[in-house]
């Protein structure tokens, strides 16, 4: 008998106990240490990646689920030492940030063919070239139903809503066709973006800054669960979703990456010597706050989903002004262990 499909999480409850688990039917919650005392947190798996999912599989339908999903705070699931993340890699975002920069009074024609140009080259690319890749910080991590601190030094607040890979094995200068062997599964993140910090007029040639526009703490919502790769059966074939205070802005297939999971995982591989539990963000399609001209505030309620990764429910606060005396507040409760914003 195959083992049964599950998902695997960080979570805190109401009395504030953490504890690693196993997602059950996106319901339930089982500890993980009931399926090995041993083997009590997620990075306990990696060394055997594959048998522990297909042992935890198959004593799924004996093991007593105690918690209930929604009575619980999901926790990011992993602990990165490193976040690898994929910037241009949706066909029709890049293409639809090309038109949004055309002159004011082009017309149709002239942007129809503008996007069939740069729809060429993208396929240029994706035959010849390579993803484009810049890195992030752990500290920026939070859960999937945490507030989002809107930082004071950024006014352009954006979504990305993305898949993100969870390495099981170290990896350094691996073949695409090797990836499958090291990857653990497949999370959810929404790599948000302060869009005025992303190219600072003074900067000139120098470049993005990556630091200031991506890493604020809370600014990487993540989980509510990794799926272990074994259970997702195309990752070209996820639909992802995001909803601002209830409108659809987002609403794509990961079918629409120019570079694929496994090219990404590969490419970053060839520069970063990867290790079990870090991340590699694959890219967002179309449908930021930049194209929509919408930006995140204070009170805005972000839900996002993508096929078998779960959902996500953040609401934006305010961050209060820098308090040296200790960590930022949120407005629904104090900062937990990493930095993460209580809401529950």
């Amino acid at each position: 008998m195959a083992p049964l499909p599950f998902g695997l999480g960080r979570f805190e409850t109401a009395t504030g106990t953490r504890f690693d688990g196993v997602v059950v039917g996106e319901r339930t919650v089982v500890p993980l240490a009931t399926f090995d005392p041993a083997r009590t947190r997620i990075g306990d798996l990696f060394a055997d990646w594959a048998g522990a999912v297909d042992r935890i599989g198959r004593l799924l339908d004996t093991a007593e689920a105690p918690y209930r999903l929604d009575e619980l705070r999901p926790l990011p699931p992993v602990h990165p030492a490193q976040i690898l993340q994929a910037g241009a890699n949706y066909r029709t975002h890049v293409i639809d940030l090309h038109v949004a920069d055309a002159p004011e009074g082009t017309s149709q024609e002239q942007l129809d063919a503008l996007r069939a140009e740069v729809g060429e080259r993208l396929d240029r690319r994706a035959s010849t070239g390579t993803p484009y890749l810049f890195a992030g910080l752990p500290s920026a991590l939070c859960g999937a139903e945490d507030d989002v601190l809107l930082p004071v030094h950024g006014d352009r607040p954006d979504w990305e809503l993305e898949v993100a890979v969870v390495l099981a094995r170290p990896a350094y200068r691996i073949a695409p066709e090797e990836v499958d062997r090291v990857i653990a599964g497949y999370v959810m993140v929404n790599d948000l973006t302060l869009r005025d910090r992303v190219f600072p007029a003074d900067l000139g040639r120098i470049g993005a800054d990556w630091v200031g526009s991506k890493n604020a703490p809370t600014f990487l919502p993540t989980g509510p669960w990794l799926r272990p790769a074994a259970f997702v059966d195309d990752p070209a074939r996820l639909r992802i979703r995001l909803a601002l205070n209830g409108a659809t802005m987002q609403d794509a297939s990961t079918a629409d990456m120019i570079f694929d999971v496994r090219r990404v995982v590969s490419y970053a591989s060839q520069l970063v010597r990867l290790g079990p539990g870090d991340l590699v963000l694959t890219g967002s399609p179309a449908g930021n706050g930049a194209h929509h001209g919408r930006f995140l505030r204070e009170g805005d309620v972000l839900d996002a989903e993508i096929t078998g990764l779960g959902r996500q429910r953040n609401r934006c606060v305010r961050a209060p002004e820098p308090d040296r005396a200790g960590p930022p507040t949120s407005a629904a409760g104090s900062v937990g262990s990493a930095g993460l914003a209580v809401t529950r």
